[in-house]
């Protein structure tokens, strides 16, 4: 099948490349370790010239065999590829945000082959404390796409992640957002704090010391909340109570259990009863969350994969990049919880 797009995904530490065929379907697809903070130095030839920009060598190595393997087709990016410390910033696009408004604002960067690299702006939220997000906005756009139209009415969509992100969308626009650094706050924890001397690492998952933190969060004693429960971790150690292979688990379900009861205290206070959940992504983190949301008495908990195809293609589409098609880009595979 004929390649009719590229689509990156260049975020701070990767750089996901896919090439789309028709009606969105992916081709072939690779991933390097090129995201904007760690992109290559080495200098060699690109078309002809020397060249030492690292965006134009990431560039050429994820995507320069496809290039020159047939016909220019259009190149689109989402990500940090758009930041201010990116190849070109692609300025934030305000609340609410749908798949037209990021389309008709998009930023170009012509590369060293004479190839324009469209970049999606990423999303601002104002407020007293603003919020911002830069590629989540492109995965919850191709899953409110690809969603029946009486689907899209009231979602919650979930991107668990070292920076989590809640999304509410209503009418298939992104409306409002929060953001918590549950992973990132896991990973220093166990790294540098003294909650990490007693942990033992182990690579299966202790799903009863997940669901012992996830309790905690819940309790009247979580609700002196995180700063206090993670104390927690290595008083139950040095009690006998966990081990240190269970620690790292306990200390998982402690932090997310904490990001859900925060989630639900955040919800419009008009809801009757909680929304069904999206969760974006995959691997063993998606379990967790899943976990979590359950104990937390959220009805019905879907995954979505390969969102962000779905994305980069439907925002290329409204961008006319690629010709409309009668058929519409492949809908999700859900997993219902």
């Amino acid at each position: 099948m004929q390649a009719q797009l590229i689509a990156l995904d260049w975020g701070t530490t990767s750089l996901r490349a896919y090439r789309l065929g028709e009606n969105g379907r992916v081709l072939e697809q690779r991933s390097l370790s090129a995201g904007i903070m760690q992109l290559p130095s080495t200098p060699r030839p690109i078309a002809g010239q020397l060249c030492a920009d690292g965006f134009e060598l990431a560039f050429d190595e994820a995507c320069g065999d496809w290039l020159d393997a047939g016909p220019h087709v259009p190149v689109i990016a989402c990500g940090m590829v758009g930041s201010a410390q990116g190849w070109r910033e692609a300025v934030y696009q305000e609340t609410p945000a749908s798949v037209s408004a990021l389309s008709s604002a998009l930023v170009s960067v012509r590369s060293l082959r004479g190839v324009d690299v469209h970049i999606v702006p990423g999303v601002l939220q104002r407020s007293a404390l603003p919020n911002v997000m830069r590629g989540e906005e492109t995965q919850v756009l191709g899953v409110l796409n690809a969603l029946p139209t009486h689907d899209t009415q009231s979602l919650l969509i979930g991107l668990p992640g070292s920076h989590s992100k809640w999304v509410r969308a209503v009418d298939g626009r992104i409306e409002h957002f929060d953001t918590f650094m549950t992973g990132e706050v896991y990973a220093a924890l166990s790294a540098h704090t003294i909650l990490g001397r007693t942990m033992q690492r182990s690579e299966a998952f202790d799903c009863a010391a997940f669901d012992r933190g996830v309790a905690v969060s819940r309790s009247s004693d979580g609700a002196a909340g995180p700063l206090s429960t993670i104390f927690s971790t290595r008083t139950l150690g040095l009690t006998g109570v966990l081990s240190g292979a269970q620690q790292p688990d306990y200390l998982s379900g402690l932090l997310i259990g904490h990001e859900i009861v925060a989630l639900k205290q955040l919800l419009p206070q008009a809801d009757a009863a909680l929304p069904a959940v999206i969760l974006i992504g995959s691997g063993p983190l998606l379990e967790r969350y899943q976990r979590a949301l359950d104990a937390n008495g959220f009805p019905q908990v879907t995954l979505a994969e390969q969102a962000t195809e779905r994305g980069l293609w439907q925002v290329a589409l409204q961008a006319g990049l690629i010709a409309p098609l009668s058929v519409a880009a492949p809908r999700p595979q859900h997993v219902e919880n």
